[in-house]
């Protein structure tokens, strides 16, 4: 079914169960008010929990349940039950179609596969996904060769000898520090690179648009797969695909504690850690200069990224919209001017963003936590990655056409339902020169 017949559709759902809604509730006033409030408030649950995944999907629509039987419960005439719960299931209709609407996928003619490619699988990562899934033997069906990181092996050297052989494609089936070192070579010699979600979290793999849930799938990034460019951050000399923190959350990820914590949890770990660690002088103190000019300094936390993430609560929160725009994302928390005014939280994007210190800093790395001598300059290397996408994954973040909220959504299903393609999503308000809070 095309996107816009669904979008047609989604909004003749919406419109009929706004309608028997409406109808229930004024055919049993008071309580019928009562029980509207409460099915308004169970679209928005449920319309938050469709369009997420893991535990915040599945709380939305236990919250959006409850509301239900709540809204069902307050009606006293049977002949207004039906209406509600019709209206309320016509509802949920519209959101799972409306769901499908802004499910990004990129078609796109396939790029020349390789002749010799290789994968440098690590069979630890992710649990053990690669050995599950076969990757080695699957690998050879599709003519790419094999190459298991074992224990004590030096990755960069694996995958320079590899490429010293004539290898003209590297895949890394691994987590997203190893992608960021097999990725870094890659983007070295100008070769082909396919990320294979083998790792725990594959952040990486998941803004590429590679679907998680097709470890094997993915290696056909080098039988028929499509080719685009992507950006790579940089510090220090170490590339990163996804993201480096630095304060308090940065000294907490050397602690196994917070190693998995994840962006979108990002804003809500940080009163924790602040609780925990007492006043925010126990870390070191951060410097930089902001957009305006403005020196700040901070022991809170700042998050350097590669491309603008979506944070907050809108949809598609915790992914970016876009890998290819040529910027670092920068969110800081916590931030002092020099003369002693308080931000909340600093927003910005920019080309190139360094921080000073007095002592060497503490970084999570892709996740990976490590030590850096200041000072740290970071990097954007804007399309230097050719990434190969396989012809039957999305090849786009989540929220790459996912609208910011309900209000959006309407506005581009009435778009999309007009014959026009979904427009691009904002990334959030790291966009623009800066924003202080």
């Amino acid at each position: 079914m095309s996107r816009r017949v669904l979008a047609v559709i989604t909004l003749l759902c919406l419109v009929l169960g706004l309608a028997l809604v409406v109808y229930a509730a004024i055919r049993s006033i008071p309580s019928g008010l009562f029980a509207l409030a409460l099915i308004v408030l169970a679209g928005m649950a449920a319309w938050q929990g469709l369009l997420r995944t893991g535990r915040a999907r599945v709380v939305s629509l236990i919250v959006a349940a409850i509301l239900v039987l709540g809204a069902l419960a307050a009606h006293l005439v049977r002949e207004v039950q039906y209406a509600g719960a019709a209206g309320i299931a016509v509802l949920l209709v519209s959101v799972y179609l409306g769901k499908r609407v802004f499910r990004a996928h990129v078609k796109a003619a396939p790029a020349l596969a390789p002749e010799r490619a290789v994968v440098i699988w690590n069979p630890k990562s992710g649990g053990g996904k690669a050995v599950t899934h076969h990757l080695a033997d699957e690998a050879r069906k599709r003519g790419i060769e094999p190459i298991e990181l074992k224990p004590g092996d030096d990755l960069v050297a694996l995958v320079q000898a590899a490429v010293a052989r004539g290898a003209d494609g590297l895949m890394a089936a691994g987590g997203d520090g190893t992608q960021a070192l097999v990725a870094t070579i890659a983007a070295e010699h100008d070769l082909p690179f396919a990320c294979i979600p083998a790792g725990t979290r594959n952040h990486f793999a998941l803004d590429l648009g590679v679907d998680r849930n097709d470890v094997v799938g993915a290696l056909d990034a080098f039988v028929d797969g499509w080719e685009k460019r992507v950006d790579l951050g940089e510090v220090a000399g170490r590339t990163f695909v996804n993201n480096v923190s630095l304060g308090l959350y940065a000294e907490a990820v050397q602690h196994e504690g917070y190693r998995d914590a994840k962006v979108r949890t990002l804003l809500d770990t940080v009163p924790t850690m602040l609780g925990t660690n007492g006043d925010k002088a126990t870390s070191r103190e951060l410097r930089w200069t902001a957009p305006d000019g403005t020196p700040q300094r901070s022991a809170a936390v700042i998050l350097v990224s590669n491309n603008v993430y979506r944070l907050g609560r809108v949809m598609g929160s915790g992914t970016r919209p876009r890998m290819d725009a040529g910027v670092l994302g920068v969110t800081a928390l916590g931030a002092e001017t020099v003369g002693g005014r308080h931000h909340v939280r600093s927003e910005w994007s920019t080309a190139e963003f360094v921080v000073e210190s007095d002592a060497d800093v503490p970084v999570g790395v892709d996740g990976e936590a490590l030590v850096l001598s200041p000072p740290l300059t970071f990097r954007i290397r804007p399309g230097v990655l050719r990434v190969r996408i396989a012809p039957r994954h999305p090849g786009a973040s989540p929220s790459a056409v996912m609208p910011t909220g309900l209000r959006d959504s309407i506005r581009q299903l009435l778009r999309v339902a007009g014959g026009a393609d979904p427009q691009p999503a904002a990334a959030g308000s790291a966009q623009g020169t800066g924003q202080n809070r």
